[in-house]
């Protein structure tokens, strides 16, 4: 990590920049056992400190990415969005679900193939549910089943289900068939060829999910 800092440091000054040192940290990537490394790194006689999480590009990430600092970041605004939805008595339902989706949904939706199997996302369900059960004015503990269907909404779920799949078509460079692999004409022939891993954390990421739920995906839906 020092080297590859000393080589970005280099570059900007190449080009003319200057790192401001005051907003320069760095994270440390690591599993909930593993030990934290004592790692030095200097610029300009000034130390760059480490940071259990940070924010990239409006993604809060934890440094054993369990995207629960993102979900306490957006849990806040979820809650607005269903304040918002006191206006119910003066607005159609239709109008209910143009807010839902332009506001409620466009947070959740943000990143979602990467958080969205994260285990605290249930919180995120849980405000999901509530906003519904406002939307159409039924009591807390209403089941939900009927009502996402009568909206014609997704549940939290499915639509990060939804959101690996179209990150999985629209980045299949990332991916290789198992028809590059070998020459033998099988059943999975024209599947994405499975990462081999057994970490836990690389399992319930977005490549690695992602690939798992399109290979069992029904023949006419992947042709679509």
């Amino acid at each position: 990590m020092v080297t590859a800092f000393d080589c970005v440091n280099k570059w900007f000054k190449v080009n003319l920049l200057s790192i401001n040192i005051n907003e320069t940290h760095y994270i440390q990537f690591k599993t909930k056992n593993e030990p934290t490394l004592d790692i030095n790194i200097i610029c300009n006689d000034n130390v760059i400190t480490a940071l259990p999480n940070v924010n990239f590009l409006g993604i809060y990430i934890h440094n054993s990415i369990n995207w629960s600092c993102h979900i306490e970041y957006i849990i806040p605004k979820l809650s607005s969005a269903c304040y918002i939805m006191s206006i119910k008595p003066f607005m159609s339902l239709n109008t209910l679900k143009t807010i839902y989706y332009s506001y409620f949904n466009t947070i959740i939706s943000y990143s979602l193939p990467f958080w969205g199997n994260s285990p605290h996302s249930i919180k995120i369900f849980r405000m999901q549910k509530r906003i519904i059960r406002i939307m159409i004015g039924c009591k807390r503990k209403v089941s939900c089943r009927n009502l996402f269907r009568r909206l014609e909404i997704l549940p939290f779920v499915s639509q990060y289900i939804l959101s690996l799949m179209l990150f999985v078509v629209k980045n299949k460079n990332l991916s290789i068939l198992n028809s590059e692999n070998h020459t033998k004409s099988t059943r999975q022939f024209n599947n994405f060829c499975q990462p081999i891993t057994n970490h836990t954390i690389y399992q319930r990421g977005v490549c690695y999910m992602g690939i798992k739920i399109f290979n069992n995906l029904p023949p006419y839906i992947k042709d679509v």
